[in-house]
């Protein structure tokens, strides 16, 4: 019979490290070549943040963008996509400024997001306020309940 030490035995996660630190060599890699870090948040390249929601009428979008100029946001329905478009500017970098922390990146963006029911494109508003872009999306009249009389004969 062999004895094996409790630390002599594979760990489960062993492979999970191994992994990890492939991905920290990678990223070591790629940000050495561009001259850019890696960000490896959650949910990286995915801006603006959206919920997306529904009643019996209307599907809800909204959208938070920060430092984004309204004028500068383009909203377009195409078949069963919404499509937003626009561009964050943030101030410019000063010489001599060094970071301790810089998460908020400047850029243009596109987020598409497929709808899950046909709505009517020509009712489709709009509002921002806050930061926050509202978009209200009637939903087609033919996917609507409609409430249906019953007829009495005789």
């Amino acid at each position: 019979m062999a004895i094996i030490r409790w630390s002599d035995r594979p760990s489960a996660w062993q492979g999970f490290e191994e992994l990890d630190r492939l991905q920290q060599e990678m990223n070591r890699l790629f940000s050495s070549y561009t001259g850019e870090r890696i960000r490896r948040a959650v949910g990286f390249g995915v801006f603006p943040p959206m919920n997306v929601s529904e009643d019996a009428d209307n599907l809800y979008v909204r959208a938070e963008l920060p430092g984004v100029n309204p004028e500068e946001i383009e909203i377009s329905v195409e078949g069963d996509n919404l499509t937003l478009r626009g561009e964050r500017r943030l101030p410019e970098i000063q010489a001599g400024v060094n970071y301790h922390r810089r998460e908020r990146e400047a850029g243009r963006f596109r987020r598409v997001i497929s709808l899950n029911t046909k709505i009517n494109p020509e009712a489709v508003d709009a509002s921002f306020k806050n930061g926050v872009l509202q978009i209200i999306l009637p939903k087609a009249e033919e996917l609507k309940p409609r409430q249906i009389a019953v007829k009495t004969t005789g």
